[in-house]
């Protein structure tokens, strides 16, 4: 639920199934919290797929290495477009090397597709080894993972960040990292190391300036910072307006209509 001069509330559903096309899928109900009425049914594969790459951007920005220049990628869907867009667009004034993770053409794809963007230059990593080894970030947007995708985690080096955007194959990351974040307590409070967290905060706190984030270059951060459902509300009403100021009659009329 909104804030209440929003007047808006929403239900997402969202579906992970393996062999689909893409994996991750979802719908959205809004209603209006003054009459109760539902609004618009939405489908949010583009809202989420947004909102977790400016998420995951916002937290690379807040939380790598001040020397950060090294980001490395696994699981080109998307998700990692999400993530690339809001990060290159807001890391216009640094030079990058971004690592990805080879994968049927994935790679080749993202390089073809962000060729021109000036200050980047693309290696394509067939190992985890190479993709890891040397890295300041390490974005996985990988929808599935069976096991760990890095079994040593002395591979990481001090000062990097690590983004787990659908929270899987970096468990053993939990107990020996410095720090781990998250959007929200109850995403990670079911995680079997949860309370083996060395140090905890939600970036939000971080934000608003109530704990610290990085306080060293040398601390290893794990983040799972990818959104909230609030978000998506958000998106939605947002996108709701803007249909209701150009179409006639507004969506919401056509709705009650039904």
């Amino acid at each position: 639920m909104l804030p209440d001069e929003f007047h808006t509330f929403g239900c997402k559903v969202v579906s992970r199934v393996k062999g689909n096309h893409p994996a991750l899928r979802s719908e959205m109900v809004m209603f209006d919290t003054l009459t109760g009425e539902m609004t618009a049914l939405v489908n949010t594969d583009w809202i989420t797929a947004r909102r977790t790459g400016a998420v995951a951007t916002l937290a690379i920005n807040t939380l790598r290495s001040s020397s950060a220049r090294v980001y490395s990628f696994i699981g080109l869907g998307a998700m990692a477009y999400a993530t690339l867009d809001c990060f290159f667009a807001t890391n216009t004034d640094k030079q990058l090397e971004i690592r990805l993770k080879r994968y049927k053409d994935q790679a080749e794809r993202v390089v073809e597709h962000y060729k021109h963007i000036p200050n980047t230059t693309f290696v394509i990593c067939d190992t985890m080894d190479e993709l890891v080894e040397g890295a300041d970030v390490v974005v996985s947007c990988i929808t599935d993972a069976d096991g760990l995708l890095v079994d040593d985690t002395t591979k990481f080096n001090p000062g990097v960040l690590v983004v787990p955007v659908h929270t899987r194959g970096f468990q053993n990351c939990d107990t020996v990292f410095d720090k781990v974040f998250a959007d929200d307590e109850g995403h990670v409070k079911g995680f079997k190391y949860f309370n083996e967290f060395r140090q905890f905060g939600e970036l939000g706190q971080v934000l608003s300036g109530e704990i610290a984030g990085r306080q060293s270059d040398s601390e290893r951060i794990l983040s799972y910072n990818i959104g909230l459902a609030l978000f998506d509300v958000y998106f939605a009403f947002q996108i709701e307006n803007i249909m209701n100021q150009q179409i006639t009659p507004p969506i919401t009329a056509i709705a009650a209509g039904f």
